[in-house]
């Protein structure tokens, strides 16, 4: 989720752990454990294009880093507060802390590897990575936790923030559901076969919802509005395996392709070689020159061999995808 959205959450569970010993001091505390986790995008800043996404959600963000951390961030803070928390109990609020980050990663789209150093990636695919039906409600609770010193009330906010906002969280589990169910009939009404189907929500809600479907030689991609009135149609976008072969021996391509879970999409344009990441959505729609919300451009480098650089977006592209959302969202 986004670093605003985090840090609500850290200072919330680190006032629901500590905030009778700690008072305000949580809200300090808690915004700063709740970014920790995130700081693999400052490491990835050092590193390539796609090294730098590759380490997102990694390391960081698996359990055994916590079980590591807690404790030396723990001592560190029966220090500084001493005669208010103790050690132990500084350990696991850091580490509540820390692993309430991950588990709200686990309902986005981008895979986290909370089991690291083992490979796969987890993803519900629920919710989108800003989403704020699900921040406001922390925001104003924490709001009312921060005007108030009695412990009793404080906590009589925050649990219901909290409560307001697990609820938007499991709906958003239910919709899913829902949407999936209305893509598998679709499918089968149009008969279509296919190998696998996931469906994530689009951007800022949770109303309507994308669906990637592979097949042997392409992908089916559609669009589905709970206020939807009309059947769903599906695109059906090739493999391009042709211009694929082409990336066979790219460092940069199979790492591409590890990322994106194998929902990827090889396009050739004006004679450039496009790596397109099929998870997090279209900018444009068109079959024969589709432009996607994550893709990178293959360059030669100085020893020949083809390296990955994002292609940049640019504000219009953003501005036209939520005002195609927007649209959508109302139903067909």
């Amino acid at each position: 989720m986004d670093s605003l959205t985090q840090i609500a959450l850290g200072i919330a569970t680190a006032e629901l752990v500590a905030g009778k010993k700690l008072q305000n001091k949580t809200f300090l505390y808690g915004a700063v454990l709740g970014t920790i986790p995130d700081l693999d995008i400052v490491v990835g800043k050092f590193l390539s294009d796609v090294d730098g996404v590759a380490i997102h959600r990694g390391l960081s963000h698996s359990l055994l880093f916590f079980a590591f951390l807690s404790p030396i961030l723990g001592w560190a803070i029966s220090k500084t507060e001493k005669n208010t928390i103790s050690f132990r109990s500084a350990s696991l609020f850091v580490f509540w802390c820390l692993t309430t980050h991950v588990l709200l990663d686990l309902f986005t789209s981008w895979g986290t590897q909370i089991l690291w150093p083992l490979d796969y990636r987890f993803a519900l695919k629920t919710i989108f990575v800003i989403d704020p039906l699900y921040t406001i409600p922390l925001f104003i609770s924490l709001i009312y936790v921060w005007r108030n010193k009695e412990h009793f009330i404080r906590r009589k906010y925050l649990i219901r923030g909290l409560m307001m906002s697990s609820f938007y969280l499991l709906l958003t589990c239910v919709l899913k559901l829902f949407a999936v169910q209305q893509f598998e009939k679709a499918l089968q009404n149009q008969k279509l076969t296919y190998q696998k189907l996931i469906v994530k929500p689009t951007a800022f809600n949770c109303i309507l919802w994308n669906a990637n479907v592979t097949t042997s030689d392409g992908y089916y991609i559609a669009d589905y509005s709970l206020f939807d009135s009309q059947p769903i149609q599906f695109t059906f976008y090739s493999k391009n395996l042709k211009s694929e072969e082409k990336l066979i021996n790219s460092y940069d391509f199979q790492q591409l392709k590890k990322i994106s879970e194998g929902w990827y999409l090889v396009s050739e344009q004006n004679n450039r070689l496009y790596f397109n990441d099929l998870r997090f959505g279209l900018l444009n729609d068109n079959p024969e020159n589709p432009q996607f919300a994550f893709s990178y451009e293959f360059k030669a480098n100085s020893n020949g061999n083809l390296t990955a650089q994002e292609v940049p977006k640019a504000k219009r592209d953003g501005k036209a995808l939520l005002e195609k959302i927007f649209t959508r969202l109302k139903g067909n």
